[in-house]
C-alpha cells in the first residue's frame, strides 16, 4: 500500500489513506468547508459511507444534487453541468491502477470531465477492491464489475419509480478516460481499506 500510495502522489495526486469508511466519512466531512459549492459524480462509495446523505442536509454549503427526487431532466442536467464549476466535485473512482492512473467511463460525461478539468478541487473516494495491476485490468473491470453492477442498479431503480429500464452497458459506459496525473494537490484521493461501491 506504501508504494502505491507514493505512486499516485509521485502522478500530482494527495492521498489519504484510513482504515474504516467511518474515518473516511469524518474526513470528506472536514474537507468540505462551510461556504463551499460542491459537485456530485455518480458514486455508490459515496453513498456506502453516509456522506451523500450528510451532505443533502447540510446548509452551510451549495450542493449541486442532481439525484434529488421530483425534479426534471431539465433540472437534472442544468445541476451536473453547474457541479462542474464548483469547489470541490466528491466522487468515486472506477479504478486505480498501481501505476498511477485513474480508470473512470461514464453514460452523460459530467464525471470523467470534472475528474480532468473544471472543479477546483475533486475528492475521490475509493475502497481497496478498485486497485488493479493494470491500465488494461482497469478498463476490464469497469466493463465486467461497474458497468454490469450499474446497469443491473439503475433498471431496478427505474422499476422501483415505475419507469422503464433503459440502461445497457452501451448507454451507462461510452465515455471513458484515464488520468494519469494531474495538477498537484488538486485531486484528493481517500483510500479506504475495505471494499467499497461497485
Amino acid at each position: 500500500m506504501k508504494k502505491l500510495i507514493e505512486t499516485l502522489e509521485s502522478c500530482g495526486y494527495k492521498v489519504h489513506f484510513v482504515e474504516r469508511k467511518e474515518e473516511a466519512f469524518d474526513l470528506a466531512s472536514s474537507m468540505i468547508k462551510s461556504g463551499m459549492s460542491v459537485g456530485l459524480g455518480g458514486s455508490t462509495t459515496v453513498k456506502d459511507i453516509g456522506l451523500l446523505d450528510s451532505l443533502v442536509k447540510r446548509e452551510d454549503i451549495t450542493l449541486f444534487n442532481q439525484y434529488e427526487k421530483g425534479i426534471t431532466m431539465e433540472e437534472n442536467t442544468n445541476r451536473r453541468r453547474k457541479g462542474m464549476l464548483t469547489d470541490i466535485y466528491v466522487t468515486g473512482t472506477n479504478a486505480i491502477t498501481r501505476d498511477g492512473k485513474l480508470v473512470n467511463a461514464d453514460g452523460s460525461g459530467n464525471r470523467v470531465a470534472a475528474l480532468i478539468f473544471g472543479p477546483k478541487k475533486v475528492l475521490v473516494i475509493a475502497g481497496i477492491n478498485k486497485i488493479v495491476d493494470t491500465l488494461e485490468d482497469g478498463f476490464k473491470r469497469l466493463m465486467e464489475v461497474a458497468a454490469t453492477k450499474n446497469v443491473d442498479r439503475m433498471n431496478n431503480l427505474a422499476k422501483i419509480n415505475g419507469k422503464e429500464p433503459r440502461h445497457n452497458l452501451d448507454n451507462i459506459a461510452n465515455k471513458f478516460t484515464y488520468i494519469k496525473a494531474d495538477e498537484q494537490d488538486r485531486i484528493n484521493i481517500i483510500l479506504v481499506n475495505e471494499e467499497l461501491g461497485y
